[in-house]
């Protein structure tokens, strides 16, 4: 028979380590720190970015240019040839080369953030890094494009006798503004991309939408005073204006400006929220 023995009371056994699995918490915050100490992977992820674009290409760099070069050329010839439309004392290809440059900025960085998570989720799933980085360099990397087309600008201007005022030390900060507002949508566009995979689909409609309720090929004192707070609540409707201002000298955008930047600083905030919360399910999701 077989002795039975009572439990040693005094040295119980060892309690094996468990795990705690909480709910998704109602309110998440962005780890402002994480993100600085992951800085070499936003570096890698836009320098990667900006050589699979041009890898193999028979023009290289110069199709930063082409692009919104024969958008300009066709603007002016339809908008500012026939369509006679004002360009504030401006030549029309400075007038609408000098919108152009921004709005690009804005549109690829919104494209690429659109679908920068779902591209890159052999890598997410596999390595941990912060998710929100993923969106952030893809509205990042087309600045590179921004200053190559820059400089052909430059060239327009003195072509044309105009020469750059003092206005144009804030061209950094107008660059940053415009970034963040494509990141401030990209994360929204990023997250809704990830419920709905069809979704990026449409982001290319909307961008071109964009282009013609924004004022790139007019200028938006077009727009009837009654429409005007309206009109500025699309956030890039400051953002060229003010392009337009510390470029090529047009009127200052004035408490335009001042809207536009409240409602990009509006969708960066909600934007963050919604993308941290959606970031949770993101593993079961893809």
């Amino acid at each position: 028979m077989n002795e039975i023995t009572s439990p040693d009371i005094d040295n119980p056994a060892p309690i094996s380590p468990t795990t705690e699995i909480d709910p998704p918490k109602k309110w998440v915050r962005i780890n402002f720190h994480e993100i600085w100490e992951y800085r070499d992977l936003i570096y890698f992820f836009i320098w990667r970015d900006i050589k699979v674009r041009y890898k193999q290409t028979g023009l290289g760099v110069a199709w930063a240019v082409i692009q919104p070069l024969l958008t300009m050329i066709i603007f002016t010839l339809f908008f500012g040839g026939f369509a006679k439309i004002p360009s504030e004392g401006i030549p029309y290809p400075i007038f609408s080369f000098a919108a152009l440059l921004p709005w690009y900025l804005f549109a690829d960085g919104i494209t690429r953030s659109t679908t920068s998570m779902v591209t890159q989720a052999n890598i997410m799933t596999k390595v941990y890094f912060p998710r929100i980085i993923s969106p952030l360099a893809g509205a990042i990397s087309p600045a590179f494009d921004f200053f190559i087309s820059f400089i052909i600008l430059l060239l327009m201007m003195f072509y044309y006798g105009y020469f750059p005022t003092i206005n144009l030390l804030l061209l950094p900060v107008f660059v940053i503004l415009v970034i963040a507002t494509s990141f401030a949508l990209g994360l929204w566009l990023s997250a809704l991309n990830i419920l709905y995979r069809d979704f990026q689909y449409t982001v290319t409609f909307l961008v071109q939408i964009g282009m013609f309720v924004s004022p790139v090929v007019y200028a938006a004192s077009l727009v009837p005073e009654k429409f005007q707070l309206i009109y500025s609540l699309n956030p890039m409707t400051g953002l060229i204006e003010g392009f337009r201002w510390i470029i090529v000298g047009t009127s200052p955008p004035g408490m335009m400006m001042f809207i536009s930047i409240g409602v990009t600083f509006l969708l960066l905030i909600s934007g963050i929220m919604f993308f941290l919360k959606i970031e949770q399910y993101y593993t079961d999701i893809v």
